[in-house]
């Protein structure tokens, strides 16, 4: 997965990066997060409450978790391209077989296979196109964030789709959302199964560097934190926005902003991911990101609500980003796969137990109001944790 220093890179790095993020945007982007606009049909249409709503990205993200912790091994196995494009197209077969039943068992082990293949395209993609990024050192932060601003547009995707297509075909028609998405995703992999890299760009790494990840624990502390807070706005702000009596247009323009929002954060962000200053540019993004949760705890206004989209899409991508340039600027280059790794690991923890527990807190208290309360205290928790965070001193590496 790692590139060796004397390896060749790709001539056209952004360019590169950007395909490879067909991974996240099918994933991430469609498969885990336009399940949030199919949420309320699904339930209303399989009579499943907010918790059994909940389950469904709880297996997501437990399958999620599974994929990181495979995604090393399976890089080094296959290589890091093979191990991107095998995990999507796992991702893309779940999604077909969410459009063909009604199931809880065959769906809950569908959204499981999402997660998983999601789970190794991020991951074993993630350190590829840290070190595709080499190839534009003064640009890397921003070239590898290229990367991360799939799920931003695979919201987009699913966003300008899902609502209209519910609108279309009327209650109970999730399953045909699901079918057109597939249908969409079949499409946007082909670029992503077509590209090319430099013959050693995707070798395996034979050796992984053993160092210590102790002195980041804060960090991943706070990386859990933002697992656990931002999927319980993702999972369950649709349904918030309907409950208000959203209609088709205001589910997609809100979901569509979070996606336009986040991808946007390459520039927006560039100079912040550029600070070698341990765990402050996370905890300023993470900050960001609790404040966009919160706000429609103030007001139910559709100023407050387009408001919150923004900011918290301006702000939820970016946090993995800047992650993965806390590891490039603190750790030596063999125990990156690693480390984002564990990284990856802490965060699908948070975000295995946040849509659960929170759907419960839900059906516990009666309002989803209490789902975005718990949402924004994670994350701004999480910003703490994060600002605790030293740069770590070449002994501690």
């Amino acid at each position: 997965m790692p590139i060796p220093p004397s390896a060749p890179l790709p001539a056209r790095p952004a360019l590169t990066n950007l395909t490879l993020s067909l991974g996240p945007i099918i994933g991430l982007g469609i498969g885990r997060f336009a399940y949030a606009l199919v949420l309320p049909d699904m339930r209303d249409s399989l009579h499943w409450s907010y918790s059994a709503a909940g389950f469904m990205n709880t297996v997501n993200a437990a399958g999620y978790l599974v994929g990181a912790l495979i995604a090393s091994h399976t890089a080094r196995r296959f290589g890091g391209l093979a191990a991107v494009r095998g995990g999507t197209v796992a991702a893309l077969a779940s999604l077909i077989v969410c459009a063909m039943t009604g199931d809880f068992v065959t769906l809950s082990l569908a959204r499981l296979v999402t997660g998983i293949g999601a789970g190794v395209a991020l991951v074993a993609g993630g350190a590829l196109a840290a070190r595709i990024a080499l190839a534009r050192p003064a640009q890397a932060s921003f070239v590898l964030s290229l990367f991360y601003a799939g799920p931003p547009l695979g919201i987009v995707v699913s966003g300008l789709i899902a609502p209209f297509v519910l609108q279309a075909f009327g209650p109970g028609s999730w399953w045909i959302v699901w079918a057109v998405l597939a249908g969409v995703s079949v499409v946007l992999i082909v670029p992503l199964l077509l590209m090319q890299l430099p013959s050693n760009a995707a070798m395996p790494e034979t050796r992984a560097d053993r160092v210590s990840l102790r002195p980041m624990a804060i960090y991943l502390f706070g990386y859990f934190l933002y697992g656990a807070g931002y999927i319980a706005y993702l999972t369950f702000m649709i349904a918030y926005v309907r409950d208000l009596g959203g209609g088709a247009a205001a589910q997609s323009g809100f979901w569509c902003l979070i996606g336009l929002a986040g991808f946007t954060t390459p520039w927006v962000w560039r100079r912040v991911l550029a600070l070698d200053r341990g765990g402050w540019p996370t905890a300023l993004i993470l900050t960001i990101n609790a404040i966009g949760a919160g706000l429609p705890a103030l007001s139910h206004t559709p100023v407050m609500l387009t408001l919150s989209a923004a900011v918290f899409g301006i702000a939820f991508s970016t946090v993995t980003t800047a992650t993965t340039a806390f590891v490039r600027f603190n750790l030596p280059q063999a125990a990156w796969p690693r480390a984002i790794a564990a990284l990856t690991i802490s965060f699908g923890v948070g975000q295995t137990l946040g849509p659960f527990a929170v759907g419960a807190i839900t059906d516990a208290m009666g309002s989803l109001t209490y789902a975005l309360n718990v949402s924004a205290a994670l994350l701004l928790l999480g910003a703490v944790m994060a600002a605790f965070q030293h740069k770590l001193k070449a002994t501690e590496r």
